[in-house]
């Protein structure tokens, strides 16, 4: 039989079990895996949903509300200073620092139950958010301590006493009811913290660091340590700020410094580590804040706490102020203080009317009083300004690192 030589166009055949699917099979897979893929990320947003809920219950949660200080408060309302006329949005916070020696605390000696405020500094936050101001109450100040209720019910006396009297005395209440008559300034929110809870904030963020111009070796402060930059964890960190005899001339007024760069120094590292940005830092912070303090009605949630840190998280550090109540060895008693006038005044008063202050570095000497007339000799460098005048303040602001001093 003659070859077949006629051509024939090709054809495109797949070998059968290269064959591409044909039939209902193929979308109904498809639409298996869209509804596997759907149900996953379901699964997901649910599950975020709860472990959100959860974890906000629990910071919720953690937070005492000191529902006593609160009705206090209340019941003297008529008594409290209003709010400056000019003032509005700003807020004043008072924070405690208390050495309550119960619980926790009782690993600190002296007596279970008795209490003072360590630590006394009234934050202002300013109206426009633009800058804050916060002011060391020395606790050793002589003031008027109005009538407050006892733990026992009681009534004490008002009277001529040293500042952290009050807290003893009446508690929170007593204290803010004492700032705010010498002060004018209406207190919105108060925070307490005590020992332990100093301690757990300062772990929570990997220790703060802090400049020590000579060695420090302090038994009783649980302090050795050698000259230089030091980083600083909780018990360290807390005797740290609160030593006085061992450290520097031994005052009150070198305590508050050191409180005050430590406390720059926090804000600093918060700040450069972006902890309020970032999650895996944010909660261990968190929880530690809301299982250390205890505060008013108005801040004792996780919401309210957490606008808090907003308004402080959008201040430059270069505008956080920290400066000390002018005050001076007291007349009758020079291991006692008392205010300088009328220093102290304009400075309350320019904090109640939401205005900035002029500063000048810490052991500088004031600027000359410009009303005190022509031809005055060289001591009116140091002179007090007249009652009209805007003085510049001692302070110290958050950008400055203490180890670039020395």
């Amino acid at each position: 039989m003659a070859e077949d030589d006629t051509e024939h166009p090709p054809t495109d055949q797949t070998p059968p079990e290269h064959a591409p699917p044909s039939g209902p099979g193929r979308p109904r897979r498809r639409r298996r895996w869209l509804m596997i893929t759907a149900g996953a990320v379901a699964f997901l947003l649910v599950a975020t949903g709860v472990l959100l809920w959860i974890a906000y219950r629990k910071l919720d949660g953690n937070i005492r509300t000191d529902s006593a200080t609160d009705r206090l408060l209340a019941e003297l309302e008529a008594e409290r200073p209003s709010r400056a006329a000019g003032a509005e949005g700003a807020e004043n916070i008072l924070l405690i620092g208390s050495d309550d020696r119960s619980g926790s605390n009782s690993s600190y000696g002296g007596e279970a139950g008795a209490q003072r405020s360590d630590t006394t500094i009234l934050l202002h936050l300013a109206g426009d958010r633009k800058h804050a101001t916060a002011v060391s109450v020395p606790r050793d100040v002589m003031v008027t301590v109005p009538s407050c209720e006892k733990p026992d019910g009681s009534r004490s006396k008002p009277g001529t006493m040293q500042f952290n009297w009050a807290f003893e005395l009446g508690g929170p209440a007593c204290s803010i009811r004492t700032v705010e008559q010498l002060s004018g300034i209406r207190i919105d929110h108060y925070v307490i913290l005590d020992f332990s809870g100093f301690k757990t904030m300062v772990d929570a963020i990997g220790g703060v660091e802090v400049c020590v111009p000579q060695p420090i070796h302090d038994k009783d402060a649980k302090l050795d340590l050698p000259a230089g930059r030091q980083l600083l964890h909780g018990e360290q960190a807390l005797g740290y700020v609160r030593a006085r005899e061992s450290l520097g001339d031994g005052s009150d007024t070198q305590r508050m410094g050191r409180q005050q760069q430590f406390l720059a120094s926090l804000i600093r590292k918060v700040q450069s580590q972006g902890v309020l940005l970032n999650p895996a830092k944010l909660w261990p912070v968190l929880d530690a804040a809301t299982s250390s303090v205890k505060a008013d009605g108005g801040l004792s949630s996780l919401g309210a706490l957490y606008d808090l840190t907003q308004d402080l998280r959008g201040i430059p550090s270069r505008d956080v102020v920290f400066l000390t109540a002018p005050r001076r060895p007291y007349r009758y008693d020079s291991d006692r203080d008392e205010f300088v006038q009328p220093q102290t005044t304009q400075l309350f008063d320019a904090l109640r009317a939401d205005r900035p202050l002029a500063l000048r570095p810490p052991g500088s000497a004031p600027a000359p009083d410009p009303g005190a007339g022509a031809g005055a000799g060289s001591d009116r460098a140091t002179a007090s300004p007249s009652a009209g005048a805007s003085p510049t303040f001692e302070g110290r602001t958050a950008d400055v690192d203490a180890c670039a001093q020395h």
